[in-house]
């Protein structure tokens, strides 16, 4: 398999996260793969951010879950973008997503658009948490899944296997051979995050993993040649 490299929150580290903007610029820059966060409105709308408040990334306070969709969009998401919809991200970009969902309510909302929109070769589905997941395959069969770790052992790896997960997408700063070896015995697919460096990407290279999420569009360039 060719080296992935999946542009984070789009192209996050020159454009504002999570927009239409920095999606398309993400695929103008040649990345493979578009992530993306999602959380739902309080009307049920698949919105797209990272957090669960609006605080951080918009001119907004408050939780998403407390706002309708015409209350979020209002509101100014960087450089005058408005704040998206799931929907909305698919139209704008021809590349493949990768979808983070942060609960089952989440996974039942995307598995309906799923279904409507026949995106199963499209949309890989990850979480940190594995009920998300293992409720998104049963809704979604053949749905592609990977289950992400921050702070992890190598229970993640059993983990991801109970949960049905093709793919593990790991925090380098807790990053180990003995995670990677074990990963690998289990024909799982790893992905590094974040690798914003060349000291980063050696390391992803070094080990063999089989992409990286990047918020800066230069990481595809080099990628390809570094060894």
């Amino acid at each position: 398999m060719n080296f992935l490299t999946i542009g984070h929150r789009g192209v996050m580290g020159v454009e504002p996260e999570n927009t239409l903007r920095s999606f398309v610029a993400a695929e103008h820059a040649g990345l493979d793969v578009v992530e993306l966060d999602l959380h739902l409105s309080k009307d049920g709308a698949l919105v797209v951010m990272h957090d669960p408040e609006v605080d951080r990334t918009t001119d907004g306070t408050g939780p998403i879950a407390d706002r309708t969709l015409a209350e979020l969009r209002t509101l100014d998401a960087g450089r005058g973008e408005r704040v998206p919809v799931f929907e909305e991200v698919l139209a704008a970009v021809r590349l493949p997503l990768q979808a983070e969902i942060k609960d089952v309510q989440a996974a039942r909302a995307l598995a309906a658009v799923m279904h409507e929109r026949d995106l199963v070769d499209r949309v890989e589905v990850s979480s940190f948490h594995d009920e998300a997941l293992v409720e998104i395959a049963r809704l979604v069969p053949g749905v592609r899944t990977a289950l992400i770790g921050s702070r992890y052992g190598l229970d993640l790896v059993d983990r991801a296997v109970r949960a049905g997960a093709a793919t593990v997408c790991l925090n380098l700063r807790r990053l180990t051979l003995e995670t990677v070896e074990e990963a690998r015995k289990r024909d799982l697919r790893i992905i590094g995050w974040v690798v914003n460096t060349q000291e980063q990407l050696r390391l992803v290279r070094a080990l063999e993993l089989d992409g990286a999420t990047t918020d800066y569009p230069e990481i595809r360039r080099t990628g390809r040649f570094t060894a």
